[in-house]
Order: structure tokens, then sequence, then C-alpha cells
């Protein structure tokens, strides 16, 4: 049951949640939790752990276990499923690469990038998919951008990246869905969170104004007048983890106010 009583049917279900001490990874353990599922949480500092599992306390009542762990390292991942082995929902989650010029990326950029928001997630999803096939029940969401959409300016590192992460999920979530698997990506555009004032620092230098402006700029230029909520993307993370989206898969949910203006 979620804070505004619906009954999502995930009740009990254990839940790893990547990239979870703040913004909208944060934002998708605590709108689990709210939906009564058993939320590991993962950061990759003890300090800033300590203070999502004390935020989330907080929020929710309820405290989190969590692990620190760094995704983009085998021993990382092997600590992210020691803490919470054969989860029933995974998110997947890392910070997105620095915005910059394509100029400025020699090989070892790329290599990083593509390591933490294209192989990383698929060697987590790799590992959890057999048991959730046993169990016949799974869900797996990917946090990557609504770059994959219609790419940014800047953004060319996770516009190439997060891509390709969503091409191998499209044809992973047919080859595994008659398993009671369900493989989804929610692609986020403009939400208040660090990512975003980075990027609007990024765009400020580029015309030579103050953050506080081009974060205004992004908003008004958005349909609905405003940045999104990390709440808002929570409950659609939660929603598509639960028992009633189960016909939803191979998806990619754009979370974006209405700014990409194509019509598929």
């Amino acid at each position: 049951m979620n804070g505004n009583g619906l009954d999502l049917g995930i009740a009990g279900r254990r839940a790893l949640v990547c990239g979870s001490t703040k913004g909208l990874g944060l934002a998708c353990a605590i709108a689990l939790l709210r939906a009564g599922v058993i939320v590991t949480l993962n950061g990759r500092s003890d300090g800033s752990l300590a203070a999502a599992i004390a935020r989330v306390e907080a929020d929710t009542g309820q405290r989190p276990a969590g692990v620190v762990a760094d995704t983009t390292t085998p021993a990382g991942r092997t600590a992210l499923l020691s803490a919470c082995p054969a989860p029933d929902i995974l998110v997947t989650n890392a910070a997105g690469p620095p915005p910059g010029q394509f100029e400025e990326w020699d090989e070892a950029v790329w290599q990083a990038a593509v390591n933490a928001n294209m192989i990383a997630p698929i060697q987590l999803i790799r590992t959890v998919v057999g048991p959730m096939r046993e169990r016949r029940w799974g869900r797996i969401l990917n946090i990557t951008s609504a770059a994959v959409k219609a790419p940014l300016p800047l953004l060319g590192l996770s516009n190439g990246a997060r891509s390709g992460l969503t091409g191998f999920v499209a044809g992973l979530a047919r080859e595994i869905a008659r398993d009671g698997i369900t493989v989804n990506n929610l692609l986020p555009g403009h939400f208040e969170t660090d990512r975003l004032r980075a990027y609007a620092a990024a765009l400020a230098k580029t015309k030579s104004i103050d953050v506080a402006t081009a974060l205004d700029q992004l908003a008004t230029a958005n349909p609905s007048g405003r940045i999104g909520q990390p709440h808002e993307f929570g409950a659609a993370c939660a929603f598509l983890a639960s028992e009633a989206a189960g016909f939803i898969t191979g998806q990619n949910l754009l979370l974006d106010g209405g700014a990409y203006a194509g019509v598929l």
C-alpha cells in the first residue's frame, strides 16, 4: 500500500535500487518503500548512504537496508548482490557522464561513460535474471535519460552510452517476457536534482548567463512551465514495478513535462 492508499501488489517484494542516496534513485526507493517493498539503498560512500537512510526513515518511518558499493566495478556489483541477493525488483541507476564538448572526450572518457551507463547495468541484469526466471516474476527498471529520445546538447556521452543500453533492453525484454519478467526504461527530462544543476551550469557557461537564469530558462521552455519533482518520478517507478504493470515491457517511459514534441 503506498502513501495514497493504492495497493500496487508488491508489498513484501525485495528491491535493489542503485544510486539511491539522492535524486531520482532516492525518489524511487522512497516510492517503493511506501508500496510495502523491502528496499536496499546503494551509495558510494558511508556518509552519503547514512544521510540517505536517515532521510528515508524521516520521510517514511521505515529504515531501509543499505550497501556502499560502486556499481561500475565487478567488486561493487558483487557487494550489491550480497547485500540484496536475488531481488524481485532491480532499479539500475548511475550518475550521468559530465556535460561538455565532443572534442574534449578521449577514448578513456568514452569507455568510462559506456561502462557506467551501459555495461554495468547489463551485468547487474545478467545476474538477477536467472533467479527471477525461477520465481516466474521480476521487474527490471533502468533510469536512463530523455536524451535517448531526443539528444541533448552538451550531453553527447550520455546520449551515446544510454542509447546503447536502450537498444540492448529492447531485445532482452522480448526474450524474457514469457518468464513473468518485465524490463522497462524510465527517461527523465528536467527534474530538480544535482544533475540538472550541473547541466544548467554548463549551459550557463556557454550562454554567459548565471545558473539561476539557465534554470529559469529550462523551466520556462517546458510546456508545463516548470521543472519536474523527484517524487513524481518515483511514483512512475513504483507503478512500473507493480503487479498491475505486468503487461508493460520493453518500453521507454518519457517523463519530461511534454518537452519532447514528437508523436511517438
